[in-house]
């Protein structure tokens, strides 16, 4: 099993990145494979409007001079996805979000790709808009169907300068616990797959509130 963590962070080995490889550890212990990929230092511009990506249905997005086709093949092929920011304006910072928007278009767009797969969000901040980040990146998590296991306090650690986060007792037992949480969930998932039929995907109802 795979899980793919996309880190939002332009600081390579920042808080974001510390808080996310404290849920790969215990990824790990469970014999999970994951993979960080930065994000954050990427030159992704944001989503155009287009709607190319739905009309094509080839899974990717039409704006080809970044790495986001890519991004979307990594997620579709993983079993579990980790979204992690830092606090910009008590929300999320904007490549991550430029990135968040055309990832989750293109997949929800092209059949949901990623539907019925786990999903964590993850986010480090210094003093105050952890919370608000947090629910931003739920957002794309639930609207996509989504599963997210909880921990034991909502998922944001606290530090300032890179390496910080790490001081942050109880942020590292949250980190600790949503990996093990999503560890189990995830397997067993995989393990009830062959024994409980899933819910049959429905399709989508559109309304406008203008008549």
């Amino acid at each position: 099993m795979k899980v793919v963590a996309f880190n939002g962070s332009p600081k390579a080995k920042g808080n974001t990145f510390t808080s996310i490889n404290e849920v790969k550890k215990q990824l790990k212990n469970s014999d999970i494979e994951v993979e960080i990929v930065q994000i954050g230092n990427k030159p992704i511009r944001g989503c155009i409007a287009c709607a190319a990506c739905a009309r094509n249905q080839n899974e990717k997005c039409i704006i080809e001079d970044d790495e986001l086709n890519e991004y979307v093949q990594k997620a579709k092929n993983a079993d579990g996805i980790i979204l992690g920011s830092p606090v910009y304006f008590s929300g999320v910072n904007g490549t991550m979000k430029s990135f968040l928007d055309r990832l989750f278009y293109v997949a929800s767009s092209n059949g949901g790709l990623f539907r019925h797969k786990i999903g964590a969000s993850v986010v480090s901040v210094r003093r105050s808009g952890g919370l608000t980040t947090f629910n931003e990146l739920n957002h794309y998590l639930l609207y996509s169907e989504m599963l997210i296991p909880g921990s034991n306090y909502w998922n944001v650690v606290h530090g300032g300068a890179p390496g910080e986060a790490s001081q942050d007792e109880e942020g590292v037992q949250t980190m600790k616990v949503l990996g093990e949480n999503m560890s189990w969930l995830m397997k067993s998932i995989e393990f009830s797959k062959d024994k409980i039929q899933q819910p049959n995907k429905n399709k989508k109802v559109f309304m406008n509130f203008i008549r």
